[in-house]
């Protein structure tokens, strides 16, 4: 068995214009003051990361990773969340996305899925460079839309939507398997991955492709009432990565699943600091370990009350005192009797 890695953290939520928060640098040194051993790089930012650059350069990329090394720090995985959205947009979301694309492409869609495919591969090549097995990122969503629809959707439309969702992704897969990189999909509302039988219907789509791998984050999964542990037991041999995240859902007689359009404190199901939810991260924690996860126990703090720094704070002591370092022998083998293949048939009268 493995013991998980970590604690690590998600930088995107902390990335600011103040300091520490505003430098590779200075946030590594931050994390690793609070006790986190990695994080995982969102790629938008260059004061962070030129993702281009460390596609092209090795050299840039060893730069980068020295700067995380040098805090105490290992970089967990590259993120391209807000680009794999790009990668598939409904039109009805056309002016909302295009704020997370450059000015050159904004108003044209065509133009912005390009550039989204390219930062695709960039990251893959940028994650090979730094020597990284794991990448994190969305989907993208053209159904999204039709989720829950009124008027019924026409006969044919999810296979269509996606055939064209696997059609943009193959090329993007194939770029990341030659760089023995695994793609991620953060499983997730709003994507047109978002649940266990989306992720299903996509991944015939691209024939099993070995790298459509799984982003697990339970919190998405409490507040759509699904079962994440059970989740697990599913599909954990296609987990690659992990967000550590808390969430409750409150139902009452006034709200639901959707959330009646309030804000994220006022929805029966919000995102929380660790421990401040209902997820049962003992559990998980335990299912991981058991199905020798691989990777990395990654921090991702979203929370409607708490502070961010608080949160970042104690998330590292929460994920260290989950983190199962996992036995090296059986608790029984005191009782061993020392037995051989001879005594064995013989105890079987063979």
């Amino acid at each position: 068995m493995k013991t998980i890695k970590g604690p690590a953290i998600f930088l995107a939520q902390f990335i600011s214009d103040q300091a520490p928060f505003n430098s590779l640098t200075s946030i590594c040194e931050w994390a690793s003051g609070l006790g986190y051993k990695g994080v995982q790089i969102p790629t938008l930012d260059s004061r962070f990361i030129d993702l281009q650059k460390a596609a092209e350069s090795q050299t840039y990329a060893d730069e980068v990773k020295g700067t995380v090394q040098a805090a105490g720090l290992e970089i967990t995985e590259l993120s391209t969340h807000l680009q794999g959205q790009l990668v598939a947009v409904n039109p009805v979301y056309d002016s909302l996305f295009d704020g997370f694309a450059p000015e050159s492409v904004r108003g044209n869609p065509k133009a912005r899925q390009e550039w989204a495919v390219q930062q695709l591969k960039y990251a893959a090549k940028a994650s090979q460079n730094l020597g990284l097995t794991a990448h994190a990122t969305f989907s993208g969503a053209l159904l999204w839309p039709m989720v829950y629809p009124w008027p019924q959707r026409p006969a044919g439309l999810v296979d269509t939507g996606f055939d064209e969702l696997a059609r943009r992704w193959l090329p993007i897969l194939q770029t990341f398997d030659e760089c023995g990189v695994d793609v991620c999909y953060e499983i997730h509302p709003g994507e047109d991955l978002h649940d266990g039988i989306s992720y299903e219907m996509f991944l015939d789509k691209v024939k099993h492709h070995p790298r459509a791998c799984l982003l697990y984050d339970p919190s998405h999964f409490v507040i759509q009432c699904l079962d994440y542990l059970e989740y697990i037991d599913i599909y954990h041999e296609r987990i690659r990565a992990f967000h550590v995240k808390d969430a409750e859902f409150n139902p009452s007689g006034r709200q639901g699943v959707y959330g009646g359009y309030q804000s994220w404190v006022d929805r029966a199901g919000r995102f929380r600091s660790l421990g401040d939810g209902q997820v049962d991260f003992k559990a998980i924690f335990s299912k991981m370990a058991q199905y020798d996860f691989p990777g990395w126990a990654v921090l991702e703090w979203e929370c409607a009350l708490k502070n961010s720094e608080d949160g970042a704070r104690e998330g590292a002591t929460f994920i260290r005192d989950h983190i199962i370092h996992v036995t090296d022998k059986a608790f029984d083998d005191f009782a061993s009797a020392g037995t051989d293949e001879a005594h064995n048939k013989s105890l079987l009268g063979l």
